[in-house]
């Protein structure tokens, strides 16, 4: 990202702290209440007014005027651009000490005197959250004030670079453009209670939460504006908080892949780096990149070949169209503006945009206008999808931009910080957050594998090249996958394909986050919000991929991984086949350099790709379902053309796979495939299907629809045959082979007489 001292531009900006109330005002106390449709108006005994908009059953806005008016309102539509969900009943009746607000959902207690609120479930008993001292405000700031029960936990403020849990941590809700641990490289103006809410201030002012008993939420401006959500879970609070704020954006299945940024055309004479740099005097040099992870069966999907700073670009149709026929698309790297992103794209054929600090370290709207610019860019000149990389995010990014940590070290401290910092970003349904792959300074060989094996498991992930160690040979500050020797690049190549072969379960999790806020990566306590180890940061060095994976990155120079927690279930290692079960822990796990700690919840069901090296390489004409049979579960596969924005009129297919079968001991798996429901352009209309489902037997029989599949005697037959199965005990502890053949329609698959897998124990508690 080449900042430098550019990252100085947002410095001045000034972080809050807590509010003391000696020199603030306050509203005084509730003289009456007013109903205008879903709108509650409070008067008080100063010029202050207070109002209650409620937008739905469980979401609602309070919004607190020091001079009574309700004109001043800086955050438009940007932040909260949902508001209207249909008629809800309400109303409101005085209840001798406060006013109450009631919905089928919540209710709304306006404390008389002081003014203060408070909100309860439908019940008026069970409490959500309280003021414990009336809102408050000086000339620049405005404080809500909140009680702490015993055991609640807090997650949020956006992309925070390190722990997600918050309970007793002061955060800054700021710009600051650092990227050191414990700042925030996309603060968002949101937080989440385990208590069941989530508050987000209307606002782009900077501010600072301090998440203690009483809590203080402070932003810098004269006025306080929350949009409040209540929920049963961490995820029914996301699900709501993006139907006000919008949901996350599906990006191209093509930037799920690995990508590249660099400049390449350094004999620019405005270029502020060495002129001199081999193979990147002119834009198309790019193209030998292209060839070189081409040859080195690296998989990997699109380069920005251009970094502002001067170095500008040359040929780009031609550079454009060379990648694209090496299975690559381009995205331009600007630290400037976007004055010429009509032809880039429109002409050029361009598909991506990075935002440079240079250009938006400012932050707050100025830079959420430079994405929405970048967004209207891409869209406005061709069919393509979104695809934007941005700093300095706030409430709202996730609809538009990709977040990333900033100009980072290849250390093991930073990827200590940054595993949590890109797991906790998800709990402000932050979709697509990412680090460049062993940071842009420094690093190592050893660094860059361990960060590349879990960063593949995200959404999204890319290399900054340029500013690295010399590696492999002088001359060349590259951090390109394929530039290291052996053993990384092998390493680098077994995850990438990982990646790769995982893509329809990835891009499966992210229209999921589409759809209902819940990101692909996810914190533990996402998935297991009434497990109280998962609820806080003795989880935070691990986290979720999607539904089914466990991934426990090793963040320091060893081959032994202490203290990874798995909740209650079964669980497969990945590698090996071996079962435990949870609640507990797994100490003394061997990691050596090419392993990365990876564990499948029991009732998994991952679609699998065909190995390949690009999207769009080969047909999908064969797709795997790798099963971990465990009662009975599902799975939904979606599928799109992955490239245009067909998919929002209609275009895509989905298609549920249902897994039966016992919790434990001998039985029958089955595995029940729907038809397809949908169309898009590209789709496959009948392809083969291969089952490996891992169990501890050979089956006594196969069958496809009642019909028997043949038991063939080897893997070398079994791979030559159009179908059948094929049992290896030896296979990961044990896996079933099947191979359904071409399908085009609602079928089903039973193997009869499997016994499943025995878990093995666990440790009661981690190593100290």
């Amino acid at each position: 990202m080449k900042l430098l001292c550019l990252a100085l531009v947002a410095a001045a900006v000034s972080v809050a702290g807590p509010v003391t109330t000696a020199s603030a005002a306050t509203a005084g106390s509730a003289t009456g209440i007013t109903q205008s449709g879903n709108t509650f108006t409070v008067s008080t005994t100063s010029a202050a007014k207070a109002r209650v908009v409620v937008a739905r059953a469980d979401i609602f806005r309070i919004w607190l005027s020091p001079d009574g008016g309700f004109t001043n309102d800086p955050a438009g539509s940007d932040l909260a651009v949902r508001t209207n969900f249909g008629s809800v009943t309400t109303s409101s009746s005085d209840a001798g000490t406060y006013f109450r607000i009631t919905t089928p959902q919540v209710t709304i207690r306006v404390n008389k005197s002081p003014l203060m609120f408070s909100v309860y479930r439908a019940d008026n008993t069970t409490l959500v959250w309280q003021e414990t001292q009336p809102t408050s405000w000086t000339g620049g700031q405005t404080t809500q004030y909140l009680a702490q029960g015993a055991d609640e936990q807090f997650y949020g403020t956006g992309l925070r670079l390190g722990e997600w849990a918050l309970r007793g941590k002061t955060v800054p809700v700021a710009v600051d453009n650092r990227w050191r641990e414990n700042n925030n490289a996309s603060p968002a103006p949101f937080y989440m209670s385990t208590n069941g809410y989530g508050v987000m201030r209307n606002t782009w002012a900077p501010g600072s939460y301090r998440f203690a008993s009483p809590g203080a939420f402070t932003h810098n401006e004269n006025r306080f504006d929350a949009w409040y959500v209540v929920a049963g879970s961490p995820k029914g609070v996301l699900s709501a908080y993006t139907d006000v704020s919008g949901k996350p954006f599906l990006a191209p299945m093509w930037g799920f892949q690995l990508g590249n940024a660099d400049c390449w055309n350094a004999s620019n004479p405005d270029y502020q780096g060495n002129h001199n740099r081999a193979r990147h005097q002119v834009t198309p040099d790019v193209v030998g990149y292209a060839d070189d992870a081409r040859n080195a069966d690296m998989p990997s999907g699109w380069f920005l070949p251009n970094d502002g700073y001067g170095c500008s670009y040359t040929n780009l149709p031609d550079t454009v169209s060379r990648l694209k026929d090496k299975g690559f698309q381009t995205g331009l790297w600007t630290s400037t503006g976007l004055g010429n992103i009509g032809y880039e794209v429109g002409v050029a054929g361009s598909r991506g945009v990075k935002t440079d600090v240079a250009w938006v370290g400012r932050g707050y709207k100025y830079a959420f206008d430079a994405v929405k610019q970048a967004v209207a860019g891409i869209e406005n000149n061709s069919d393509g999808r979104r695809f934007v990389w941005t700093v300095d995010g706030w409430a709202g990014t996730q609809r538009n931009a990709i977040v990333w940590t900033g100009d980072t070290n290849g250390s093991w401290d930073d990827m200590r910080w940054h595993v949590p910092a890109i797991a906790g970003a998800g709990l402000s349904a932050l979709n697509y957050a990412s680090g460049d792959v062993d940071g842009i300074f420094g690093g190592s060989p050893k660094t860059y594998v361990r960060d590349l094996q879990w960063k593949a498991l995200l959404p999204t992930f890319m290399t900054m090249s340029g500013w690295g160690p010399t590696n492999p040979s002088a001359g060349y500050q590259d951090k390109q996958p394929w530039r290291f020797a052996e053993p990384y690049l092998s390493i680098n190549r077994k995850y990438l394909k990982l990646k790769m072969q995982l893509m329809p379960y990835l891009y499966t999790m992210s229209q999921n986050a589409s759809t209902t806020g819940v990101p692909s990566t996810r914190a533990m306590v996402l998935e297991y919000p009434d497990d109280p180890v998962a609820r806080g940061n003795q989880t935070s060095g691990q986290f979720m991929a999607g539904d089914s994976f466990l991934v426990a990155p090793v963040v320091s120079d060893t081959t032994v991984r202490n203290n990874i927690y798995l909740p209650a279930g079964t669980w497969t290692d990945y590698w090996t086949g071996r079962n435990y079960s949870g609640p507990g822990w797994i100490n003394n796990y061997s990691a050596p350099l090419d392993t990365l700690p990876l564990f499948v919840k029991g009732g998994a069901i991952v679609p699998m790709w065909p190995q390949m090296n690009h999207v769009g390489e080969k047909p999908v004409s064969t797709l795997t379902y790798d099963i971990h049979p465990y009662g009975d579960s599902s799975f939904t596969l979606y599928e799109d053309d992955g490239i245009t924005r067909a998919y929002q009129k209609g275009a895509f297919t989905e298609q549920e796979v249902k897994v039966t079968a016992p919790t434990s001991g001998t039985g029958d798996v089955r595995v029940s495939m729907e038809a397809p429901r949908g169309s898009f352009t590209g789709e496959q209309s009948s392809r083969a299907y291969d089952f490996g489902i891992h169990v501890a037997s050979a089956p006594s029989s196969v069958s496809v629809d009642g019909t028997s599949l043949r038991p063939l005697s080897s893997r070398s037959s079994f791979a030559g045959a159009s179908s059948g199965w094929f049992y290896d005990d030896k296979d990961h502890s044990g896996v079933l082979r099947i191979k359904a053949g071409p399908q085009s329609g609602a079928f089903s698959v039973t193997a009869a007489g499997v016994t499943l897998p025995t878990p093995s124990a666990v440790a009661a508690a981690p190593v100290k």
